[in-house]
């Protein structure tokens, strides 16, 4: 009997003395790992820097054209009006645009993809707005091609500078179709957006239309057929 506790003790002084052992093997585990993850890290954020920077190179080209379009465009006096059709039964854009005349008496205004030409004369004529300063063209049939014909005609007469009218929730697609399509002919404009409750329209529509103006600038090709246009 007084074997087996020998043995037992034994074997108990044998756990405990293995203990220290275990203790530090998980020690060395825990550094080992605590070191590799701030070598990791540090490289992480090498590798983020790197990227940064190069980023910011990227970038400076794209902000300085962007600065100094903005810029030109801000000391540069419009010379015309461009009002993109589309807007509702209350003909919400030519009202406003018949009202904003007042202020620019001497700019010409091309009208684009609009109301019937009754109803846009009607209501230029109630503001008192001159007919011989409207060019209503009907050729367009979406927002694109709004621009793709007149941005010659605004070419030929010597334009550089507009004012372009839509509505808020449309201008967004606008000014990217714009900045492309009137900005291959260097033509430089000013949005001034139509109030309305509407939400801003689907990005996935002016990625579109941005692509399709680019098609439009590189092959001359719109996508789309065209209609009349005419002057009153």
């Amino acid at each position: 009997m007084r074997n087996k506790e020998i043995k037992t003790l034994n074997r108990q002084l044998s756990t405990v003395n293995c203990q220290p052992s275990t203790v530090n093997r998980h020690k060395s585990s825990v550094s080992l790992y605590q070191v590799l993850v701030k070598v990791s890290n540090r490289a992480l954020n090498k590798q983020l820097s790197r990227l940064y920077f190069r980023f910011i190179l990227l970038s400076l080209p794209l902000f300085v054209w962007w600065t100094y379009k903005e810029v030109k465009t801000q000391f540069t006096t419009p010379q015309a009006v461009i009002v993109l059709g589309g807007s509702t039964k209350y003909l919400e854009r030519e009202k406003f645009t018949a009202k904003f005349a007042h202020q620019h008496p001497k700019l010409p205004i091309w009208i684009t993809g609009g109301s019937p030409k009754q109803y846009t004369e009607q209501v230029f004529k109630k503001a008192g707005i001159s007919p011989k300063r409207l060019y209503l063209d009907y050729e367009a049939v979406d927002t694109v091609t709004n621009f793709t014909t007149l941005v010659d005609d605004l070419e030929s007469r010597g334009i550089k500078s507009v004012y372009l009218i839509t509505s808020d929730f449309h201008m967004r697609r606008a000014s990217v179709i714009g900045d492309i399509v009137l900005g291959s002919r260097g033509i430089h404009f000013q949005p001034v957006s139509v109030p309305s409750r509407q939400s801003p329209e689907p990005i996935q529509k002016m990625v579109r239309d941005g692509a399709r103006a680019l098609v439009w600038v590189a092959t001359g090709f719109a996508g789309s057929s065209k209609g009349k246009k005419t002057r009153s």
